[in-house]
């Protein structure tokens, strides 16, 4: 079964997730959408978002022991397609990190499953890459080993080379990395809407001068 790509952009519309007006990304453009993952802010999206999650995961055959979700957006992510991932009949184990290391208590900055094996990323988004790296620092200093990495939208432009920020981690940690969206199905999702004509020109603009080779 392949995942809906449209009826995704649809409720990400509707819940704000994907906005359209001005916003400066991390890289310092301005930029014409953004999507603001965080806005999946009740339980019936976040049940939602963790299916679409879970079908990627599963149409990927990327074989992995546990899911992990840096620190903060990852934490709810890992913990609903965990739930949904049960639907296809697998019970996968989950961790996430602290951001700051607890001294009391249990202590460390993991918590959840204990990280081992094959480990699968979850994000919303790779922008400069800089929560991936930690991530990979964190499995890897705990004997795990990266085998993936899923996001909600690939933005297609390019890093810090003619590459995309998702190629360049990928090719970095020579690992599959792979998305709900790309840029290129939001672009094909407005050309069939009629009250998107502006936003659709603004972003083929932007995907004219920062896509990637």
């Amino acid at each position: 079964m392949t995942h809906n790509i449209p009826s995704f952009i649809d409720l990400a519309i509707k819940k704000k997730v994907l906005q359209f007006g001005e916003f400066t990304t991390k890289a310092g453009r301005k930029s014409p959408y953004f999507f603001n993952l965080g806005n999946f802010n009740d339980g019936e999206s976040l049940r939602e978002l963790g299916k679409y999650y879970a079908q990627i995961i599963v149409n990927s055959n990327i074989e992995f022991d546990m899911i992990f979700g840096p620190a903060y957006k990852g934490i709810p992510l890992v913990s609903a397609i965990a739930i949904a991932l049960m639907e296809h009949n697998i019970n996968i184990p989950y961790s996430f990190n602290r951001k700051e290391i607890k001294n009391h208590g249990e202590g460390g900055i993991i918590i959840g499953s204990p990280i081992r094996g094959r480990v699968l990323i979850i994000d919303d988004v790779i922008s400069a890459g800089t929560s991936i790296n930690e991530a990979v620092s964190i499995i890897n200093s705990n004997d795990g080993h990266v085998c993936g990495i899923i996001v909600a939208i690939d933005r297609q432009e390019k890093g810090l080379s003619d590459m995309s920020a998702t190629q360049e981690v990928s090719e970095k940690f020579n690992i599959p990395t792979l998305s709900i969206i790309t840029l290129d199905n939001i672009i094909e999702f407005l050309t069939r809407q009629s009250t998107f004509k502006n936003e659709l020109k603004l972003i083929k603009e932007y995907r004219k001068e920062y896509r990637v080779s």
